[in-house]
């Protein structure tokens, strides 16, 4: 099990540095591939499918199935509505002004389903030990990449400048941190608190997965090419698991 500043350092490095790379390759692009973004998500989504398939649920499912089974549908519910409510927000006609607010809303919505993502990575830290935590945290900084593309396109779109849409990007990592912490120190609290603490995370990432990465990968490229990438990524976590 990794020390808290350990899984403070890496969750950043994964969170802020995930979102912050993915808003500075789509400002420095000149033209964004959705053949090349669809992709992406659709890999991030079967490699974070199987992590959570193959270890979390697995992890808390030997403690308890019902709490399990609770946890993973009320993760799913909270993520779900909360950005359900964000989206209601955003929409417009494609002007400017528009552009930037999508922007905002999307960073807010990204902000919020960032901390069950850290408490994936804290929880994994103690569940699974610091092999265990890495392999989660390089999993969610991958996922995190498209992220923060999809921060600052609309943002720098809109009006704003390169650097600031960049750098807002990276600031929606931020509550991955507080994310792991909470997640690290529920861990630590005993089995049950583990258990309660995975299985509502791996409900949170799998709305992200299921409700999110592949209906956009979808819509960006409507080919058979998306779902070969998430099977590619399903193999790719289930060897990161039993490998």
């Amino acid at each position: 099990m990794g020390s808290l500043g350990t899984v403070v350092l890496v969750t950043a490095a994964a969170g802020i540095g995930g979102t912050g790379l993915g808003g500075g390759a789509a400002c420095l692009l000149r033209r964004k591939s959705d053949r090349m973004v669809s992709l992406l998500l659709s890999f991030a989504a079967g490699v974070m499918a199987g992590v959570v398939c193959f270890d979390l649920l697995a992890e808390a499912a030997a403690v308890s199935l019902g709490l399990t089974a609770g946890g993973v549908l009320l993760g799913f519910g909270l993520t779900g509505g909360m950005n359900r409510v964000l989206e209601r927000r955003s929409g417009g006609d494609g002007n400017r002004s528009n552009l930037f607010w999508a922007g905002v809303v999307m960073a807010l919505a990204i902000a919020l389903h960032n901390m069950p993502e850290g408490m994936v990575i804290g929880a994994a830290f103690v569940g699974g030990g610091a092999g265990s935590g890495w392999v989660m945290a390089t999993v969610i900084a991958l996922h995190n990449i498209p992220e923060g593309m999809a921060v600052s396109v609309p943002l720098a779109a809109g009006g704003e400048t390169r650097r600031k849409a960049a750098g807002i990007a990276a600031l929606t990592g931020a509550p991955t941190v507080l994310g792991a912490v909470l997640g690290y120190c529920l861990g630590t609290m005993g089995s049950i608190a583990l258990a309660a603490a995975l299985s509502f995370a791996a409900g949170a990432m799998l709305y992200v997965v299921f409700g999110e990465l592949l209906p956009e990968s979808a819509a960006l490229w409507k080919n058979r090419a998306p779902a070969l990438a998430a099977v590619a990524g399903l193999l790719v976590g289930m060897v990161i698991v039993y490998g």
